[in-house]
């Protein structure tokens, strides 16, 4: 095991790896930008160092000054995180180079699942179902005659980065020329990396996915699954497991193919595989998560598996001491993503002086944040600011108690989309677990 982990990243998942390494017995040191100083991960580790200015390429993406610190600290490991370098294949390489331990898969299982055009074609060999598509297209007379051939409604896809980005409908030839020089765009200015494919839109659809972790010893464990379907322009808010929509059998072929998926490329650690579940039951893969997902405490709830500490065991090569047999899914999980944002203003992003803050508590309630009375939250970042985070026996109960939850959760100072999380949870479609992908969209919440 690891003696010291570096924690290359911020906020509330910078605190949640830190507790976990306080837990096992691990030091921890943690990285922070000038403008994060009074953060609490900086407090939290038993180490800290400032990398550099509020702006992300001089600080958290600072590939060379985090190494830095690594070297320096003599931290045996880096934990990424989520987001930020949690999947990029130059810095996990960088690490093995260094002689540091990733904690996540190898740089070439990084490089080939993030590359989402070569993903879906390593995917489709493998036998996991894929969505009829194109590969890369290069310019306006390719896309027109992929779609064409496709058949419209397209989904035009950025075969790097992820968060939604580099991602447009186009329900006719009329429209694919735009959509596709601003997803180019986009694509080029977010990740770098221009390059589209096309996908068939497929609609109405439920966004499934299945959380698996495999050791060094070539074990694969899957852990359920995750519904996603309530999304804002392909981000996640809403999470919960097990989903209302998976059957025992659904399940079943689904963790067969994430286990295919994952020895397929040879993974190692925690990972998730991505699926759309259409109208008549049939699912097909999206996209492979190499890092830890923002929704994995709702599979932490159901199966009692901390899923960091594991990241962190498998990473440093110890096997897995449970399987699927010996872990069922109890009960019902769900998260709720707090985002200082204000959903009555186009969701516009705030910022400030938290002046009074209250946590609900009570059983199998939990708030994974990073936030405490009087902090200021920067404008540079994300705008999550914590994850709600409750369990029951029933769906049901589940509901009323997040409902409880959100009702007891106090943030003044800024904005947050407290209200609409209630809002959507007294849906008869959510009560009902029928909602899709469009369900925010369809019912004019945003």
């Amino acid at each position: 095991m690891f003696s010291k982990i570096l924690i290359a990243n911020r906020g509330e998942i910078a605190v949640r790896i830190i507790r976990a390494c306080k837990e096992m017995g691990v030091s921890t040191v943690s990285v922070f930008s000038e403008a994060d100083s009074t953060a609490m991960h900086v407090g939290l580790a038993d180490e800290s160092y400032c990398i550099g200015s509020a702006l992300l390429k001089n600080s958290y993406l600072n590939m060379g000054a985090i190494l830095t610190i690594a070297v320096a600290s003599g931290a045996q490991a880096i934990h990424p995180g989520y987001g930020l370098l949690s999947e990029n294949a130059k810095f996990a390489s960088l690490c093995e180079q260094c002689g540091i331990a990733f904690i996540g898969p190898s740089s070439d299982t990084i490089s080939r699942m993030g590359d989402k055009n070569e993903a879906r074609i390593t995917m489709k060999n493998a036998g996991v179902p894929v969505i009829p598509g194109s590969e890369i297209v290069n310019d306006t007379a390719h896309i027109k005659s992929e779609a064409a051939r496709i058949g419209y409604p397209v989904m035009i896809k950025a075969r790097a980065g992820g968060g939604g980005r580099g991602i447009r409908i186009v329900n006719n030839e009329q429209e694919i020329e735009s959509a596709f020089l601003s997803a180019r765009a986009e694509a080029r200015s977010a990740f770098g990396d221009g390059e589209v494919y096309l996908e068939k839109y497929l609609f109405p659809v439920k966004h499934i996915e299945v959380q698996f972790i495999c050791d060094k010893q070539k074990n694969v464990v899957c852990l359920g699954e995750r519904e996603c379907s309530v999304q804002r322009k392909n981000q996640k808010i809403i999470e919960e497991s097990p989903s209302l929509s998976v059957t025992p059998k659904i399940r079943k072929a689904m963790n067969d193919a994430a286990r295919k998926a994952a020895k397929t490329v040879g993974y190692i650690g925690v990972g998730t595989i991505e699926f759309l579940l259409d109208k008549d039951n049939n699912f097909y893969f999206m996209e492979m998560n190499t890092r830890l997902q923002v929704e994995h405490p709702v599979t932490e709830m159901v199966t009692g598996i901390d899923l960091v500490k594991w990241q962190i065991r498998a990473a440093a090569g110890i096997e897995l001491d449970f399987t699927e047999e010996n872990t069922p899914i109890r009960g019902h999980a769900i998260e709720c993503r707090i985002n200082a944002e204000d959903p009555l203003d186009n969701f516009r992003p705030s910022c400030g002086k938290i002046s009074l803050l209250h946590f609900p508590g009570g059983p199998w309630v939990r708030f994974d944040t990073a936030v405490y009375q009087d902090y200021e939250i920067p404008p540079f970042y994300d705008s999550l600011i914590g994850k709600l985070i409750v369990h029951a026996k029933t769906r049901e109960e589940a509901i009323r108690k997040m409902r409880a939850a959100l009702c007891e959760l106090v943030v003044e100072g800024i904005h947050t989309n407290t209200d609409l999380h209630l809002d959507i949870l007294s849906d008869n479609e959510f009560s009902t677990g029928a909602y899709t992908t469009d369900f925010l969209t369809r019912k004019d919440y945003i």
